[in-house]
């Protein structure tokens, strides 16, 4: 066998070396990104300190990356508009993959240029190996910002200048050194009308352009991953066919079945249904706002549909007052926590303002064990604040083994349990432990 300095194939790039690779201006490169079917796209450096944070996790998956290509492509808005949410999802599945395939061929355009390329998925599949934890390789609405492609609204959701809501993200990375990038918008196509606040069923969006990320993540995501998990731990734990019916009505196995066979459904996207900013949008709503609240806010605000609560949170409460015509189905909670990291890192993510009305407490956590860690907890007026290190003087001292405190947290060990067994200590009143356990409702 020919070993590389007589392997034919060796000798032919001897006697004709490929071209280096082509040089692309910014406009050149905005273009191929359009002539690959893009209705919009921005590019930013990875140098550039707006996604500092972002350049870490794509340098992970692409070790040449120099500069992320932002993607947008457009949905039509009135299948995503429509209470009847097999269109709507129909539209967010298609564009879904239309983002990958423009992906793709953008980065087999490149690669046919010498210039080497990546194309993370712009949804899923992600990289679920440390689930909950973060699963995607970039996250395509911060590097969006950073390419000036909109600005996120206070439903957390990008929006374009032109197309409002009504897009889908990717973003793929190019080891690449070009003379210029794109700018961020210098103004935020939000106007703030607060239509989302009002479309959300269970009440993630705050008047206040607070966002209650858990209660979004029960409800609208209840097909996916969390919630998910939870029906096969369902079907585990029933004794009997009588007994899985109790805990899953026929039309939640059915739905289960649909997300397998077709990709799971979003319960909601209300937030982005309603939303009337951008330039192709705006028009309509400015010339007969009524109309725009009777034909697209009110049906999906009158629909009898299933909400997906858990019990005694702020969405459970929003949900009963607000839509008494909806059915609440309360579930656990889909966040988890794998890591003391991730319990610190999450609390700010499923505290319940409305929960922690009254309580003005100073927590200290020390964890002891496989994942030693030292935090001060800060519940006051409603507002939450996580620090490392112990700060100050607590009201309640808490140390836990931190394996028993994450089996707690997961329903795993109760924690009279815990106490008894003294993995868990404390020094302060019982009460403010409860009182810590109501603002994160499972």
């Amino acid at each position: 066998m020919a070993g590389l300095k007589d392997h034919p194939i060796a000798e032919r790039i001897r006697l004709n070396p490929p071209a280096p690779p082509a040089s692309l201006s910014l406009d050149a490169l905005k273009a191929l990104v359009m002539e690959c079917g893009a209705d919009d796209c921005g590019i930013v450096s990875l140098d550039d300190p707006l996604v500092k944070d972002e350049a870490v996790h794509a340098r992970r998956a692409f070790p040449g990356a120099r500069l992320a290509v932002s993607i947008v492509s457009r949905m039509n808005r009135a299948p995503i508009r429509s209470p009847a949410r097999s269109a709507s999802n129909n539209e967010f599945h298609k564009i879904s993959h239309d983002v990958d395939d423009i992906a793709r061929e953008l980065v087999r355009r490149l690669e046919d240029m010498g210039i080497s390329a990546m194309n993370p998925p712009m949804a899923f599949p992600m990289e679920f190996d440390k689930y909950p934890e973060r699963g995607w390789v970039v996250s395509h609405k911060l590097i969006a910002e950073a390419a000036g492609v909109g600005k996120r609204g206070i439903h957390r959701s990008v929006i374009h200048p032109k197309f409002g809501s009504f897009i889908l993200l990717g973003t793929v990375l190019v080891d690449l050194d070009i003379e210029a990038t794109s700018k961020p918008l210098d103004y935020n196509p939000c106007f703030e009308c607060r239509l989302c606040v009002v479309a959300c069923p269970v009440g993630a969006i705050k008047p206040d352009g607070y966002f209650d990320f858990s209660s979004c993540l029960n409800h609208n995501y209840q097909q996916f991953m969390g919630g998910f998990a939870q029906w096969i731990e369902d079907i585990a734990d029933a004794k009997s066919a009588k007994d899985y019916r109790e805990r899953q009505p026929l039309a939640e196995t059915v739905k289960r079945w649909q997300s397998l066979s077709y990709g799971p459904n979003y319960n909601a996207a209300y937030c982005v249904a309603v939303c009337p900013a951008g330039e192709d949008i705006m028009a309509g709503y400015l010339s007969d706002r009524k109309a725009h609240v009777d034909k697209i806010v009110k049906p999906l605000q009158d629909k009898v549909e299933p909400l997906y609560v858990v019990r005694d949170s702020d969405a459970a409460s929003h949900a009963a007052k607000m839509f008494p015509h909806k059915t609440l189905r309360f579930v656990r909670s889909s966040a988890r926590a794998s890591s003391i990291g991730a319990f610190l890192f999450g609390m700010g993510l499923t505290f319940q303002r409305n929960r922690a009305k009254g309580l003005n407490a100073t927590y200290h956590f020390v964890f002891t064990g496989q994942e030693p860690k030292e935090a001060t907890v800060v519940i006051k007026n409603q507002k939450l604040a996580v620090t490392d290190g112990l700060i100050g003087t607590p009201d309640l001292r808490i140390q836990a083994d931190s394996a028993a405190w994450l089996k707690t947290l997961n329903g795993q060990l109760s924690v009279v349990l815990a106490l008894a067994q003294r993995k868990i200590r404390l020094k302060g009143p019982l009460k403010l432990l409860k009182a810590f356990g109501a603002c994160f409702p499972k």
